[in-house]
């Protein structure tokens, strides 16, 4: 490894500026390939959901993964609905009409992951 060159990257999750996303969930962008200068394709952000509320329905034109970290709910994805908690990771398929409701008493805190990186023009809020 050449000694000049940086190769570690380390972003603390409270020095990202939390921001009301789209969907109404509240977001924390940690990687972004805009926004930083990584070698990655993907985009890394850490939502939540407080207790009782619902995102809006909404469709991106890629796929997104959701690791729940904390709390329960309620996924839907097109006609389907499960109930998801810690230590899960749910795939939507591009296209795929989506939203996530906190059925719990605490934040449902989850990360997702978008491949390609997330853009505004992929998002369609319904």
């Amino acid at each position: 490894m050449f000694p000049w060159r940086k190769v570690m990257f380390i972003k603390d999750l409270s020095a990202c500026e939390l921001f009301l996303a789209g969907d109404e969930t509240h977001l924390r962008e940690l990687l972004h390939p805009d926004k930083t200068d990584l070698k990655i394709n993907y985009s890394l952000a850490h939502a939540v959901v407080k207790p009782g509320q619902t995102s809006l329905r909404h469709r991106l034109r890629t796929s997104e993964v959701y690791y729940i970290l904390e709390g329960e709910g309620c996924m839907h994805i097109d006609d389907e609905t499960a109930p998801v908690g810690p230590g899960q990771a749910i795939y939507i398929p591009p296209h795929a009409l989506q939203y996530m409701h906190n059925s719990g008493s605490v934040d449902l805190s989850f990360l997702c992951i978008v491949d390609p990186a997330w853009r505004q023009e992929d998002e369609e809020i319904l």
